[in-house]
């Protein structure tokens, strides 16, 4: 019987299992592919997430980036440089991952991957979560395993919030500049971004629609190739990745008799950036805080007639904490991504803009402020 049960070894799973088991919890964590596995991402991790852990990511991080390089509709190119502690961290998310989950089972976790969840059974007390290597019983549950994951919906989860976007990305192994450099473009893509992240060995080159029920399905394939041609890669002989994203689309439960939902199974990533990593890093956390907290209500026999309060309470910390920076979010997607010529033109094209979006990304600005700020820029360029 262990105190909890995380299926999901990605970053909100492996950050749950690494703070439960520092806290001295006993801890099954489960995951379908072998690990490392490779999993398609952008890699873009903010320094922010240091924060949160005690021990040092250099290991697992592949280059830091300092320049950043925006185009609209490939051309009318910007440079911006970001100051030494605020560079971004690219990662391989094979490497990234299992580096946590390696840091979680130094404290204690056990590991079962290439381990396939089931089904899973309530038993009052605990849960069970049938698997490919037989059954494993804990005391609480968290689901973590993705935006094409069972558990949500094996918990009973069948009216969760999110819009659903795509994203298409392939990743040459190429020789990156000695000074690597992150590429943005604002215009090719519609409702969207494309993106070219450098690694330590290469590349990935992506680009994603993140404002869904607007329009009709769109081509990825097409300006994804046409973007990474600019960079001489010929998409053609490159495998391309497609998968979905559950965007942040409002409040909502995160919990239930005994388990919550984290990472990308609690639908939170950015509506803006489509940022993951960071928000599912910060849901585990916060998933290992409350899980700890009933444990002790369990010991303690504080457990109230709604059930454990702490896990509410998680649900309460995700919609204030997350939700309503994700709510200002949206609405700057909403803008930008309806008005990109006018977005790059008087937004992407200012000297202070990526310095302030990295702010965000570290979580020193809020996105109420930037929103505010753009919504008035906006306005005098529209009525201009």
């Amino acid at each position: 019987m262990y105190d909890c049960v995380i299926v999901g070894a990605g970053p909100a799973g492996s950050t749950a299992a690494y703070h439960l088991s520092k806290a001295g919890r006993q801890v099954l964590l489960l995951d379908a592919a072998k690990l490392p596995r490779y999993k398609p991402c952008g890699g873009g991790v903010s320094p922010q997430v240091a924060q949160w852990f005690d021990f040092d990511f250099a290991p697992a991080i592949s280059v830091k980036v300092r320049k950043v390089r925006y185009t609209f509709n490939m051309a009318d190119p910007i440079e911006a440089e970001l100051p030494t502690e605020k560079a971004l961290w690219m990662v391989r998310r094979d490497e990234f991952d299992y580096f946590i989950v390696q840091q979680a089972q130094k404290q204690g976790a056990t590991l079962w991957d290439g381990t396939k969840a089931q089904s899973i059974e309530n038993h009052g007390d605990f849960w069970q979560v049938n698997t490919t290597q037989g059954p494993a019983q804990g005391r609480f549950l968290i689901a973590a395993d993705g935006a094409r994951g069972s558990m949500a919906k094996w918990l009973g989860f069948t009216q969760r919030r999110y819009k659903l976007a795509a994203a298409l990305e392939a990743e040459p192994r190429l020789e990156v500049p000695s000074e690597p450099v992150v590429h943005f473009d604002l215009g090719l893509m519609q409702q969207g971004y494309l993106w070219n992240f450098p690694k330590a060995d290469g590349y990935s080159i992506g680009g994603g629609v993140f404002r869904s029920g607007t329009q009709r399905k769109q081509d990825l394939r097409t300006p994804v190739g046409d973007y990474a041609a600019a960079f001489g890669v010929d998409a053609s002989t490159v495998q391309h990745f497609g998968h979905p994203i559950f965007i942040w689309d409002g409040p909502q439960d995160l919990h239930t008799h005994r388990a919550v939902l984290a990472g990308e199974a609690a639908c939170v990533v950015d509506p803006f950036t489509a940022e993951g990593i960071r928000p599912s890093i910060f849901s585990g956390l916060k998933a290992a805080d409350a899980i700890a907290q009933a444990l002790k209500e369990d010991d303690h026999q504080l457990l109230l007639s709604k059930g454990h309060q702490s896990l509410a309470d998680y649900s309460q910390i995700m919609n204030t904490e997350w939700g309503e920076e994700m709510r200002w979010a949206r609405r700057l997607a909403r803008l930008v991504y309806s008005a990109p010529a006018l977005a790059y033109r008087a937004g992407v094209k200012r000297p202070s803009s990526t310095l302030t979006m990295v702010k965000v990304f570290c979580g020193e600005v809020s996105y109420g402020e930037v929103a505010h700020r753009a919504i008035q820029r906006l306005s005098k360029g529209l009525l201009s």
